[in-house]
Order: structure tokens, then C-alpha cells, then sequence
């Protein structure tokens, strides 16, 4: 026979077991994302998703119980990476020169392209087989070229020649070329883009 009473633990007890199943479920993903980032960090640009349950420690369902395809798990990716760089991207410029603007502009994409080069690498390879991460693509473009054009004169701004011929050593492109498949060290790379940066700047008549 179920009592008052009974049934008052009854309906206690199952928003306990279901918050429960909640945060074991929280976790799992959690542990998904943390070792796809890892996983790419060290190295593995292109993880597959038995890869990356194994370094997560859970089930290959478990993985697509979270993320309905790798593309989802790609996006909790991009997010994170966004979270680490904005700061640093968002930072008011000082109030310096144009020409000085650019270089420290420079500067800091120096310092975010480093840091998400394993990301963006292995963006790179997957973004061919997935419209999430080559819609990413090109915003990161658009991103990049906007805020070069943001601390130009505008009659500098409206020449796209001289846009482009700055944005090209700025690029990540420029930076993965130099640091991946030249292998250059951070200092060695990072003098190259400067130079190249500092001979854009110089032939370039004052607007």
C-alpha cells in the first residue's frame, strides 16, 4: 500500500536521481571538449571522434549523445578558443600614430596566432568537410581585415593594393607558413612578419 508518506519520498527522489543523471551528464561533455582541446594542442590536428572518447575516458555514444556530429564538437571548440583571444584582439589601441597602430596590431596577432595555432591548423584540414568551421573561416578573414582597416587614414583604407598588400604578412596564413611548414622559432618567425610589415609601411606615401 503507498502511504502519504511514501509517496512524498517518492517525488523527492526523482528530481534527485534526475539532477543526478544531469551532472554526470555535464561532466561527460566536459571531459569531451577538454580532450578534443587537448588532443589538438598536442598535436593531433584532426582527432578522430573514437579519439577523442578514448582520451576522454567515455564512450564513443557518449560522444554523439553530446554532440550530434563533429561539427557541434568543433563549434564548443571555436568558442573556447574565442574566449582565450578576445581580450587580447578587443584591447584598445593607444593613441599612437597609424603606422605605430600597425605594428602593434601586428604585435598582437603575433601573440593570438601563437597561441591558437593547433586550433586553427586543425580547423584548416576539417573546415572542407564542415560548413560550421568554413563559415568560421572566413568570418576570421573578415575579422582580420576589419580591424586593420579600422586604424588606417581613410584614404589609406580605400586603397584595397595597399590593404592587402599589409594584411598578407599579417595573416594567419603568413604565421602558419612560417612557424609549420618552415618550422621557424616564435622570435625568428615573429622578426620576418615585422620585416615584412616594416617594408609594406615604408613605401607607402603618408595620406
Amino acid at each position: 500500500m503507498v502511504t502519504a508518506k511514501t509517496a512524498s519520498r517518492t517525488k523527492v527522489a526523482a528530481p534527485v536521481r534526475a539532477d543526478g543523471r544531469h551532472q554526470r551528464s555535464k561532466s561527460s561533455r566536459a571531459k569531451i571538449i577538454a580532450a578534443l582541446l587537448e588532443l589538438v594542442k598536442e598535436g593531433d590536428v584532426a582527432p578522430s571522434a573514437a579519439k577523442v572518447a578514448q582520451a576522454a575516458n567515455v564512450g564513443l555514444r557518449s560522444v554523439f549523445r553530446h554532440f550530434d556530429d563533429m561539427d557541434s564538437l568543433y563549434r564548443e571548440m571555436s568558442e573556447h578558443i574565442e574566449s582565450l583571444v578576445m581580450p587580447i584582439i578587443l584591447r584598445p589601441m593607444p593613441d599612437l600614430p597609424w603606422r605605430a597602430c600597425v605594428r602593434e596590431l601586428t604585435e598582437r596577432r603575433i601573440q593570438v596566432f601563437e597561441l591558437i595555432l593547433p586550433y586553427r591548423l586543425s580547423a584548416s584540414i576539417k573546415r572542407f568537410q564542415s560548413a560550421f568551421l568554413m563559415q568560421d573561416y572566413h568570418r576570421m578573414l573578415r575579422m582580420e581585415r576589419s580591424s586593420l582597416l579600422a586604424i588606417l587614414p581613410a584614404a589609406l583604407a580605400a586603397d584595397s593594393l595597399q590593404v592587402d598588400a599589409l594584411n598578407v604578412p599579417m595573416s594567419f596564413q603568413a604565421w602558419r607558413l612560417l612557424r609549420y611548414d618552415q618550422a621557424l622559432a616564435v622570435d625568428a618567425a615573429r622578426l620576418v612578419v615585422l620585416k615584412l610589415v616594416d617594408a609594406v609601411l615604408a613605401q607607402i606615401e603618408q595620406p
